[in-house]
């Protein structure tokens, strides 16, 4: 994929759809957003008509809302392939990344309408993380990326700032169990002293909690999956994260 976006295909497909584990994803992305930025412009796909990967298959709903969490806050161009909404996970046999109903033999007509009156889908999920990103430029860039502590390996951290504009993401990798963490912020990269903390608003959620250098998070599949959190303005010292319950 280097030497073809070298050349001149740089807008690339990617292998973000095998990168699940917290290890994989850090790697890969500081691999994209480093040199590789100058030349590849890559699309990360949460599945395509020939892709459904394991994670899909075996995590169900939650998996699909991380995924898509994760390939709408860390690539400028991200996509699904249709009934991606609707949570279709069912291979053409054990071990196969097919889908059994693949759309490349047949037509696939789908009741939109029914799938959202009986809370069959994830497209409100989808429509806000589009939301989201319309108005967060920092979303829309590459090279931005940076990464911080989490003390759980199934929860993930990282942000992105583009001027005044800085937007933090939490995501819990395990589609199966809630997970609790403690993130640790490289202040400095968020244009922030050590000592500072800021409001913070979850644009997932609209909650609005203030994040010092060292922030608690509860993290729930099909709950609350992620935060995505934009930063308001400089307050006060203070040491915050996610409301117990």
């Amino acid at each position: 994929m280097h030497t073809l976006a070298q050349i001149g295909f740089q807008q690339s497909y990617t292998y973000f759809t095998w990168r699940n584990s917290k290890q994989e994803l850090t790697e890969y992305l500081t691999e994209l957003s480093g040199e590789a930025a100058a030349y590849m412009r890559p699309n990360f796909f949460a599945n395509t008509p020939d892709i459904l990967h394991e994670f899909l298959q075996q995590g169900g709903r939650p998996a699909f809302e991380l995924r898509a969490v994760l390939a709408a806050t860390l690539s400028p161009a991200w996509g699904i392939y249709s009934g991606y909404e609707l949570c279709e996970n069912t291979a053409l046999r054990k071990g196969s990344e097919e889908y059994l109903d693949s759309e490349k033999y047949q037509l696939r007509p789908r009741d939109w309408a029914a799938a959202e009156r009986e809370g069959r889908t994830i497209t409100p999920l989808i429509t806000r993380l589009n939301a989201v990103r319309r108005e967060n430029p920092a979303l829309r860039q590459l090279r931005d990326l940076h990464f911080h502590h989490a003390d759980q390996d199934a929860v993930i951290a990282y942000s992105k700032r583009s001027g005044s504009n800085t937007v933090l993401v939490v995501v819990n990798l395990d589609p199966h169990h809630t997970q609790e963490a403690t993130v640790s912020l490289d202040m400095p990269q968020l244009g922030l002293d050590w000592h500072e903390s800021v409001p913070v608003r979850d644009e997932l959620t609209g909650e609005t909690y203030h994040w010092g250098r060292a922030n608690y998070v509860r993290l729930e599949p099909g709950t609350r999956p992620a935060h995505i959190l934009t930063v308001l303005r400089p307050s006060t010292p203070q040491i915050g994260g996610s409301p117990t319950k």
